[in-house]
């Protein structure tokens, strides 16, 4: 940790940065453009897989120290965030946390098939909180979406499907509601600073993996990856996500982003040579087709989804 402190740009070079990512993630975006920030942020997401098998280290120690470079990260862009106390923000900071650490447990104890396809049953939660608290009224279109989503995730893990560990399957259908609670907390965010909670949740998640951070230490290598995954797996990706959110719905949030394990199989083929089976692939076809047909079906029939 005292490496990570000792990290830092030079003023004037951190100063321009910081300011372009405020300007491009401050813009007032379309959806359209909103949509492609979630995509950017998915494919961001994805990278973890390939960059966590660099960390030899315990899982939720590599999740806090993620957690604290994201952080840095954060900060660099807010320069002087805006913490204005509210239920929103309080919540949105637990269930960002509560998701970082449940899903990196579940992984622990459970197989990744079934941590991943648990995790991404967020959008039926969203579908259902987010007309309750958010007044987004979900169509008939929405709930399609959600059953062909879930038909082909399971496809595509149809191989790594097993009973598994039931505390870690619990843990990891944990990570998906506590996924919907954030997105939901980030749409009720009224003045709409949603990159304020993302940075509590950071520091709370280094807060609670503190103890697990202990000898032995990562390599080289691994301190590379964690490096990577704070920066761009975690820090950038939550910004794109963050400056989105405010221009779609919930559902979209949380749909959008089931694209993130597909590309996980596209960069273990990239690098290490193997290739997808046929089941993986049907399903992916399906979630994709699902995910931005709903897309293109309701952008021509919509209005802009109105900020929080």
């Amino acid at each position: 940790m005292r490496f990570l402190m000792s990290i830092k740009m030079p003023a004037d070079a951190e100063e321009k940065w910081s300011g372009s990512m405020k300007n491009i993630l401050a813009k007032d975006l379309n959806r359209t453009q909103a949509l492609v920030f979630l995509v950017i942020a998915s494919v961001l997401w994805s990278l973890g897989g390939i960059l966590i098998k660099l960390v030899d280290w315990h899982p939720v120690a590599i999740a806090g120290v993620r957690s604290a470079i994201a952080a840095l990260i954060l900060l660099a862009v807010l320069r002087r965030p805006v913490l204005k106390w509210s239920p929103a923000l309080f919540g949105g900071a637990l269930a960002y946390a509560a998701t970082v650490i449940f899903f990196v447990s579940a992984t622990r104890l459970t197989t990744a098939a079934n941590a991943i396809l648990l995790q991404f049953t967020a959008p039926i939660y969203v579908a259902i909180l987010g007309a309750w608290l958010l007044k987004e009224r979900t169509r008939l279109i929405d709930w399609a979406a959600i059953f062909f989503v879930m038909l082909g995730m399971a496809l595509f893990f149809a191989d790594g499907l097993v009973t598994g560990n039931q505390f870690g399957n619990l843990l990891a259908a944990c990570s998906g509601f506590s996924f919907a609670l954030l997105v939901i907390f980030l749409r009720l965010q009224k003045d709409g600073a949603t990159m304020e909670p993302l940075l509590l949740g950071n520091l709370l998640a280094v807060i609670i993996a503190l103890p697990f951070m202990r000898a032995p230490f990562p390599d080289i290598t691994g301190w590379a990856g964690l490096i990577a995954l704070g920066v761009f797996q975690l820090g950038l990706s939550y910004l794109f996500y963050a400056a989105a959110i405010r221009h779609v719905t919930a559902l979209e949030a949380t749909l959008v982003p089931v694209i993130e394990p597909l590309l996980n199989p596209l960069w273990v083929f990239l690098v290490l040579g193997e290739a997808p089976g046929g089941f993986a692939l049907a399903g992916g076809l399906v979630v994709l087709v699902s995910v931005f047909g709903r897309v293109i079906i309701l952008s021509r029939s919509l209005p802009e989804p109105a900020a929080p």
